[in-house]
């Protein structure tokens, strides 16, 4: 910055835009007429400097007014010219950007500065790097979508990142906004997979907005992400059944009140079901139950209605309407949580991802990272996770 004030041609080449207005001076002899001193200038440096072809996505752009305060600053980027965020210095005299750049694409910096009574406007127009290493997202729930007050958010990574500088930079790239702003916590499930939590189960009725600033961001050797991602969610009920393998019976509860009680069979002996706290993951009206999946070829090729996921290894709420008799009474599944198909649809029909689903009464804990299983860990288990070990209160929505 202060290699821009100096106004030689060196401080151009490394990366500066500088206009000069004479304050108070009625005639173009440079600032000698009408009592105006060299000293009264008022000079917008702007940088990158203009024509700049290999800008760094991840050094921000900046604007800064000597001898004077910015009267305004607009930062666009690629055909469309869409706007990028940014901020003013609370003293008027600098602006900087908010966020890391799209690489590949070309921007255009406008400011206006005044001083000395008069107004000066500055402008810079450069392109950031093609990086070596190109760094994609995917991010859970979908946008618009109604989920449980269980759900996690997941952002999901094309690449690795393998340093904790590189995962605490990803962390504070990412905006999360709340209705009902509450505290929460990113956790590194692998070095592609970082999720959030709050510290409690989201409150029902909740909107939350989650924005992965992660274009430009620099993750990595020569690793860069190519976008920003951002989906939207709303909190549905607060839909929670806990499920007792002793009484084979199923509790449904929406916001605290019982709606259904369902007669279950779990696992039977050597098939034990997981006991701990799950997840609705996701839902199928059909599957084959195949349990060559789960390492046993040939024992039993199924099809069945109404499936609720509750782990990545194949546990489900279903259908199994070979098992009503048992149903209450035994428990004699290959480790899923066996229903009527009356049950069964209604309970497919009543539950969104993300309702908590506990089990208990089984000898076979659930592991962590047996599909999204936030629940699994304590709080304080869950914050040790994050790259940068601090929680994360949620912005409000704007």
């Amino acid at each position: 910055m202060l290699k821009g004030r100096t106004g030689t041609a060196s401080a151009a080449i490394a990366g500066a835009v500088i206009i000069a207005v004479a304050g108070c001076s009625s005639g173009g002899d440079g600032g000698k007429g009408g009592g105006a001193g060299g000293g009264d200038a008022v000079k917008l440096t702007i940088t990158p400097a203009t024509g700049t072809k290999q800008a760094a996505p991840d050094t921000p752009v900046t604007v800064t007014a000597d001898n004077g305060r910015l009267t305004g600053v607009t930062l666009t980027y690629g055909t469309k010219n869409a706007k990028a965020e940014g901020g003013f210095a609370a003293d008027g005299k600098s602006w900087k950007s908010s966020w890391t750049l799209r690489p590949s694409t070309t921007y255009t910096v406008t400011a206006k500065g005044s001083g000395g009574g008069k107004e000066v406007t500055a402008t810079s127009t450069f392109t950031t790097l093609t990086p070596a290493k190109k760094l994609e997202s995917g991010m859970s729930p979908l946008d618009g979508e109604t989920v449980g007050v269980g759900m996690p958010v997941q952002l999901l990574l094309s690449r690795p990142v393998t340093t904790k500088a590189g995962k605490a930079a990803v962390e504070k790239a990412l905006e999360v906004r709340m209705s009902k702003p509450v505290e929460g916590a990113w956790y590194w499930i692998s070095d592609k997979e970082v999720d959030f939590r709050p510290r409690e189960y989201w409150p029902s009725g909740q909107k939350v907005k989650v924005i992965a600033h992660l274009a430009g961001l620099k993750a990595g050797d020569g690793m860069y992400g190519m976008k920003d991602r951002t989906t939207s969610f709303t909190v549905g009920p607060r839909h929670i059944t806990t499920i007792d393998a002793k009484k084979h019976r199923a509790t449904v509860t929406d916001g605290g009140r019982t709606v259904r009680t369902l007669k279950v069979s779990l696992g039977k002996p050597g098939h034990d079901s997981y006991s701990g706290t799950m997840i609705a993951q996701e839902k199928a009206a059909h599957i084959i139950m195949d349990s060559a999946t789960t390492g046993d070829p040939g024992e039993y090729r199924i099809p069945t209605k109404w499936n609720v996921r509750l782990t990545y290894s194949g546990t489900f709420v279903h259908s199994a309407p070979w098992s009503t008799d048992a149903q209450g009474n035994d428990n004699v599944s290959h480790g899923c949580v066996n229903a009527s198909p009356s049950d069964a649809k209604w309970f497919y029909d009543f539950t969104n991802r993300g309702d908590i689903v506990e089990v208990t009464g089984t000898s076979r804990k659930l592991q962590f990272g047996n599909g999204p299983t936030p629940w699994a860990k304590s709080w304080d288990g869950w914050l040790a996770g994050s790259a940068t070990g601090r929680p994360v209160t949620g912005l409000p929505l704007k």
